[in-house]
């Protein structure tokens, strides 16, 4: 860096140096073969459980090792423990995988085994404010809830995480209002509009919830084009916002909506004439009018506007010229 000042390193600290890297080598060689030769004979001890920790703190992509853990857990020490003893286990294999995935966040056999974890916490005893549910369960469900939370906080757009959450709010003894979900993953869309992972989580509960009835479909798709058309005047460049329209269009079957949105974006690319995804999309929902409407459009004026549109984006994206010139070739008139 400037400013700092370089220390030439000797031919002895180099030598040094690399005698403590081949010490480490030589350590992990030898522990992966304590490891696995205590696996080849059924160890399922608490030494070999403890062997196990360490390695993994090493080497947290080491799946065979995960799953010896595990084995370990299963068939050594949870049938010699209490119910309680195998929770406090458990928590604490949680709480080691925490650590290892604030250094490895999308190191998928971390998140794999944490998983599992969950899902082999006794049932406990049951509170009076829980019903029928088990207090160590529903406790620790509803941390993981929190923990994920934070780890999003710390990583919006980490992928393993949102995915992981989904599992979890999946699994919940006592499950979560779908709409609460609704009002978290707007939060994280209006603190940064690119957030695909947010967007494509709303997606999934609104699906939910339109399936089953619970959210009148309609009039919350209307929130929805309220809200994608706030992120499209934010940030017109955006692929995520785009990618989000699209679903909220669906097939298109609707010609109104079409109509009403291509004059939308027509609106923003008139006030952002460089802009990209507003030709594209205003390309892709008007080959979706000739494709589902021709008989009530005017195909040959869609037909030149497309060609036009498609003419501007060959020469402000040359990178993606062939793609264009490729839908511009088969553009579909459909019936006349």
């Amino acid at each position: 860096m400037h400013g700092v000042k370089r220390t030439r390193q000797t031919a002895d600290d180099i030598a040094a140096k690399k005698r403590r890297e081949q010490s480490k080598i030589e350590e992990y060689l030898a522990l992966t073969r304590d490891v696995l030769s205590r696996k080849k004979a059924s160890d399922w001890s608490e030494d070999a459980f403890n062997l196990t920790t360490k390695l993994l703190q090493v080497n947290p992509e080491f799946y065979t090792v995960w799953n010896y853990r595990r084995n370990i857990l299963l068939r050594g020490l949870f049938p010699q423990r209490t119910p309680e003893d195998v929770n406090n286990l458990l928590s604490e294999d949680l709480a080691m995988t925490m650590t290892a995935l604030k250094a490895h966040p999308k190191v998928y056999w971390i998140w794999n085994h944490r998983r599992w974890c969950l899902e082999n916490i006794p049932n406990g005893p049951g509170s009076q404010e829980d019903g029928d549910v088990a207090g160590w369960k529903k406790k620790c469900w509803d941390r993981e809830l929190f923990v994920v939370e934070k780890m999003l906080d710390a990583d919006p757009r980490n992928f393993h995480a949102w995915n992981y959450r989904r599992y979890v709010l999946a699994g919940m003894p006592v499950p979560r209002p779908e709409t609460s979900e609704l009002a978290y993953t707007k939060r994280k869309i209006e603190a940064n509009f690119s957030n695909f992972s947010a967007w494509h989580q709303r997606s999934k509960v609104l699906t939910s919830l339109w399936s089953s009835d619970k959210l009148d479909k309609a009039k919350s798709r209307e929130v929805e084009f309220e809200l994608i058309r706030n992120a499209m005047y934010t940030d017109p460049d955006d692929q995520s916002v785009w990618m989000y329209h699209r679903w909220l269009i669906g097939s298109g079957d609707d010609q109104m909506l079409l109509e009403r949105e291509i004059s939308v974006i027509q609106e923003l690319l008139d006030e952002q004439p460089d802009s990209k995804w507003c030709m594209e999309s205003i390309v892709h929902y008007k080959l979706i009018l000739i494709r589902n409407h021709s008989r009530s459009v005017d195909v040959g004026k869609l037909t030149g506007d497309c060609s036009t549109l498609l003419s501007q984006l060959q020469r402000l994206d040359p990178s993606r010229r062939r793609r264009y010139e490729e839908i511009a070739k088969n553009i579909d008139v459909g019936p006349r």
